[in-house]
Order: C-alpha cells, then structure tokens, then sequence
C-alpha cells in the first residue's frame, strides 16, 4: 500500500466515522495477518472493534449524563462480604427486566454496605440495553423540586424527571417526591438505596401519611432488598484486628418481591 493509497483509506475511514477503525488501522491490519484471516474474518475483526468502541463511548457518555457520584460493576462487588444478598436475584436484576416492565427496586441496610455501589452497577447495565438513566441525591431532588414549586415550574420539573426510564435516587424524602414517584409510577422505573427500613418510612419522609401513599406506590410491582452485612470500613478494621467479630446490630428487615 503506498502512502497516498493509506492517506485516502484514512480519509475514508474518517468520512465514514469508523474512528475505532481509523485509529488502529496498522495494528488491526497487522493482527489480522498474523492470524491469517481471510477477508470475511478481517472484516468482521474490524467491525467488531469499531463496535466494541463506540459501545465504550456510549457508557462513558451516557454514565456522564446520569451523574452517577462513581464508576461501579457487579463484577467486583463482594458477595461474600454481603451473605443476605442473594447473588442469583442480583444478576438477573442485572438482565433490567425490571426496567423494562416498570417496575420499583429499593436497596435497604446500613451504610457503607454496598447500596450505592449495586446502584450504581445496575444503571450502568441498564446503560448498555439503551436504557437512560437519571441518578440523584434525595436532598438535590427535594432542592430541585422545591425550588421549581416556588417559581412555578414544578409541572416542567417534573416532566423532565419523568422522561428517564430508570431514575436511580439515595433516598430521604418529602411531599414533593410523593408528586414525582406519582408521575413516574407504572411508567418508568425507579431504584431507590436508604439507610431505613420499609418500617420505617415514617422517619425516612418525615410525614407517615404522605410516606404511606409514597410506598403504596413505590411496593407496588416492587423488589426490595437488603443489606444486612457489616460495612466495608467495619469488616476492615475487623481484618487488621482492631476491633473484634461481634453479632450483627440491625434488626433483619424483610426481603419481598410484591
């Protein structure tokens, strides 16, 4: 190949914006030579990596317009480390099924047991199905909300929290999110992580009649499940013997899938 025949295969890639291809052109070529391919094999080589990197960007990007606070997958997180967690249930949640039909899933247990990071791990899957994602603070949607009720933009706010087929929340909560778990309910679906119980939801919204409408909704098509395991900085200190194994402190809280 001369010089000008690769200056126009590049040109070419580049118009055609198979920039995976473009990159790599010499080591992908290189590599499918060595492996004697034949055409048909090359192409599909080629292709493969090109879709293999706009599959990447298509994360990163989309994870950025989530907001998730960290990057997280399933496949490092210790089930061990969390015996009350059914790892079966975890991976077909994994398959957004869930998503798909609508449906509610709430991550509750202590702190530093993992729910942000489950959280975050499954929007990232339901990322690679197409899915859009939204993740958000309670404080910051309670803030959002708030502030759009006063200025009158309560019904636009909203409609945009609204639009994200998965909508990921670390929750405590007020009226204001009762209207939005409204608006989304049977129509897109919402992952929630708390510190509390279901019991509890008196205190985790700080009005019991408005909590009970806001988890009538919330159980409905739901899956709720806990973490009932030490936290990761415990089961540290535990390990480097600064503090010894004792029994578990948190009362178990049930597991259901209404």
């Amino acid at each position: 190949m001369t010089n000008m025949d690769h200056d126009m295969l590049i040109a070419t890639l580049d118009r055609l914006k198979l920039t995976a291809i473009r990159d790599q052109l010499d080591t992908l070529l290189d590599e499918a030579a060595r492996s004697k391919m034949t055409l048909r094999e090359a192409l599909g080589f080629l292709v493969s990596r090109e879709i293999a990197r706009r599959d990447e960007r298509h994360i990163s990007m989309s994870s950025k317009i989530a907001q998730f606070p960290l990057v997280r997958e399933l496949d490092v997180f210790d089930f061990a480390a969390q015996p009350s967690l059914d790892q079966g249930q975890i991976r077909e949640l994994a398959t957004c099924r869930w998503i798909a039909h609508g449906d509610t899933l709430l991550f509750l247990g202590p702190p530093d047991t993992g729910k942000t990071h489950l959280a975050v791990a499954l929007g990232r899957e339901a990322i690679r199905q197409n899915y859009n994602v939204q993740f958000v603070t309670a404080a910051t949607l309670v803030a959002t909300l708030a502030k759009a009720h006063v200025d009158g933009s309560l019904d636009k706010q909203l409609t945009i929290l609204s639009r994200p087929k998965l909508l990921i929340i670390e929750a405590n909560a007020a009226h204001l999110f009762f209207q939005l778990v409204s608006r989304r309910y049977e129509k897109g679906s919402i992952l929630i992580t708390s510190n509390r119980s279901v019991g509890e939801r008196g205190s985790v919204f700080g009005d019991p009649v408005v909590a009970t409408a806001i988890l009538d909704r919330l159980l409905h098509h739901s899956t709720v499940i806990t973490n009932r395991g030490d936290s990761y900085r415990l089961r540290e200190k535990r390990r480097s013997g600064l503090l010894q194994k004792t029994g578990p402190t948190l009362e178990p809280n049930e597991t259901a899938n209404p």
